[in-house]
């Protein structure tokens, strides 16, 4: 065991953050820490890194063991670059590899006797860095910066002029590099692209010390997490293995504590109606046993109602009428921001009812593309045309449609006059306002907080093709699931941008991988996406190669521009698929027959056998057969493969 929290409690006023609270983390162990917003995670990692105050319990690293804490923001001020500052990381190694320098030159100009103790020193000195791995550590900086979604043109800038989130990434970067015995990370996806996302994923999973994650990155915690302590209502639950496993576990043990419940309730109603029943008798046997019927009911210990879960709150997205077949045409959209091209010639389309992914490395335009979708900027080439009746809902991550100046409740009540006091109350509670929430004004809101408003006035508009940015940004889990329960019961059509692996996979019927300055089409979620990857990005590569080239070469033609439609894709994937079906059944005919081809050779040099015409005569017969069957199946084999 390497960090133990025992019976920790921590209060700030009347909010109880956790009560008498306990769990451990074992060496080499990934856990993560998951509740909804505000339910105290952040603050039990400060509890534990000494940045807050327990109330009472303990907390216990043990002894000679080291901590590195990465917060949700950054303060870095200075004038170190990007690289230098990640390089402080590797100050010990740099400080030793000085020193075997400085005593590679003394060593010139000692005498003999003094030059041997210098050598011993040096050697010890020169194991001392090679156990660091300080040979490779500029190569460690490099690879850490780029894995984090830095290119090495970014290595120079000062990290006092980064956003937010590059701080975040840097200070991620120097915290790896350091290799502490126990990581506590809060939130450390929140401002990585799928790319960078994946490499902490498999930097994690290979990472020789332990880990605690804060994190609502379920698709995350579904490769990286073996144990999940949960913190709901102030009390602190271990569950074993990952997300996936603790969501079914609880939901089993809230199951069997419902039930409990409604037995008890049931048993305490009959018991009651009986006694009841006994004493309108009015007689005193009947009397007597109604009394000794409330002793018993008094000693029954009450079982608790488990508390309602916000994933039974179902939202209804209705589209106020239904648009035509085909809601967006784009034709050769291109878009600079000299001299960096974002994309060019990109042409797509998309159906009505389809729920359409779109993503990429930060930077390559996505967000950009929505914006053009909505009129908000220009595009510098092509076109794009709305089909009949279609009605756009926008959900914009910055969330200029909100009014910073106005309460949630107003912000909903003047958008939409006609919904009463209790419709805009239950709304509003769906995501997670209730009670005095609704009177906060929109611009003390955190981010996430205004997302929830944002979603929630677009759930009321009607609209029946919905684009949206980022919408799970500052989610919890709970609320990240009643918007994919929404997203999977509406009609109309979705067009979105998203790093939530989990939420792509639950909502997405199809993906838009933006990649090398245009779009590539995966007809599917993102496990699909994943199995296609690299395939279809060969083809593409290709294509831009030589446009000529078409994804299946053998039956395909891919157009005038060289691109394959959606639909001719999804018609060419299958072709592929079933090819890949039936080269594998040839190859294992073929197998089947040669091994039969090779065991007959065996037979027919057996005295028994040989000896035996009519035998003899069988197995050339069967040979000969076989034989002719194999030259079918090689042509078929060759024809598959090629």
């Amino acid at each position: 065991m390497i960090l133990a929290c025992h019976k920790i409690s921590k209060a700030f006023g009347e909010e109880i953050i956790v009560t008498d609270g306990s769990f451990h983390i074992e060496d080499h162990e990934k856990a993560a820490l998951v509740g909804i917003n505000g339910a105290g995670k952040s603050t039990i990692l400060k509890m534990i890194v000494g940045e807050l105050p327990l109330d009472a319990g303990t907390i216990t690293l043990t002894k000679g063991k080291s901590l590195g804490y990465l917060s949700q923001h950054q303060d870095m001020a200075g004038e170190n670059s990007i690289y230098e500052e990640v390089r402080t990381a590797k100050a010990k190694i740099i400080e030793t590899e000085r020193r075997l320098r400085q005593m590679e030159m003394e060593m010139k100009h000692l005498s003999a006797e003094r030059l041997e103790s210098h050598m011993e020193a040096y050697n010890r000195l020169t194991a001392e860095f090679e156990r660091a791995n300080g040979y490779a550590y500029q190569s460690e900086i490099v690879g850490v910066l780029k894995g984090l979604g830095f290119s090495e043109d970014e290595f120079s800038k000062q990290t006092g002029a980064l956003s937010g989130g590059q701080k975040t990434r840097v200070s991620l970067g120097k915290l790896l590099l350091t290799r502490p015995d126990i990581l506590l990370l809060d939130e450390p996806t929140n401002h990585l692209d799928l790319g960078s996302i994946a490499w902490l994923e498999n930097y994690l999973l290979n990472y020789p010390g332990a880990v605690l994650i804060v994190s609502h990155d379920r698709y995350f915690l579904n490769r990286i997490a073996t144990k999940i302590i949960e913190i709901e209502n102030g009390n602190l639950m271990t569950y074993s293995g990952n997300y996936t496993q603790y969501a079914e576990k609880k939901k089993m043990i809230r199951d069997a504590q419902l039930k409990e419940y409604l037995n008890q309730q049931q048993e305490i109603k009959h018991q009651e109606a009986v006694i009841e029943k006994l004493r309108s008798f009015n007689r005193e046997k009947s009397i007597k046993r109604a009394e000794s019927r409330e002793k018993m009911l008094e000693k029954i210990t009450p079982v608790d109602k488990p508390v309602t879960l916000h994933t039974e709150i179902h939202l209804t997205l209705t589209p106020s009428r239904t648009s035509g077949n085909d809601v967006l045409s784009v034709e050769h959209l291109g878009k600079a921001f000299p001299p960096h091209i974002l994309f060019s010639d990109v042409n797509f389309e998309i159906k009505r009812g389809e729920h359409v992914a779109v993503i990429g490395d930060n930077g390559t335009g996505k967000t950009t593309l929505l914006k053009i979708l909505n009129n908000v900027i220009a595009a510098d080439e092509g076109s794009f045309a709305l089909g009949t009746n279609v009605q756009i809902g926008y959900y914009d991550q910055e969330h200029h449609v909100l009014h910073m100046d106005k309460t949630i409740f107003e912000e909903i009540s003047d958008d939409y006059p006609s919904l009463t006091n209790t419709e805009i109350r239950n709304m509003l509670a769906a995501f997670l306002f209730t009670g005095d929430d609704a009177f906060k004004l929109i611009g003390d809101l955190s981010g996430g907080e205004r997302g929830r408003v944002s979603l929630a006035k677009l759930m009321l508009s009607e609209a029946n093709f919905l684009i949206l940015d980022e919408p799970t940004n500052h989610l919890d889990i709970v609320s990240k699931e009643i918007l994919e329960k929404a997203l999977n019961d509406y009609t109309g059509t979705v067009l979105y941008v998203s790093h939530d692996r989990y939420f792509i996979n639950q909502t997405a019927t199809r993906i838009l991988d933006l990649v090398n300055q245009t779009f590539i089409n995966y007809i599917g979620n993102y496990d699909y996406y994943l199995e296609k990857r690299d395939e279809l990005t060969a083809a593409y590569s290709c294509q831009e190669v030589n446009e000529n080239v078409t994804f299946d070469k053998a039956n395909n033609s891919g157009g005038s521009d060289g691109r394959l439609s959606w639909q001719e894709q999804k018609e060419a994937q299958a072709r592929k698929r079933k090819r890949q079906n039936d080269l594998a059944k040839t190859e294992k005919r073929i197998a089947e027959l040669e091994d039969r081809d090779a065991r007959i050779d065996e037979l027919m040099g057996l005295e028994e056998v040989y000896t035996n015409s009519v035998k003899c005569q069988e197995l050339a017969g069967e040979k000969a057969q076989i034989a002719e069957e194999l030259e079918k199946l090689y042509v078929r084999w060759e024809e598959l493969a090629e």
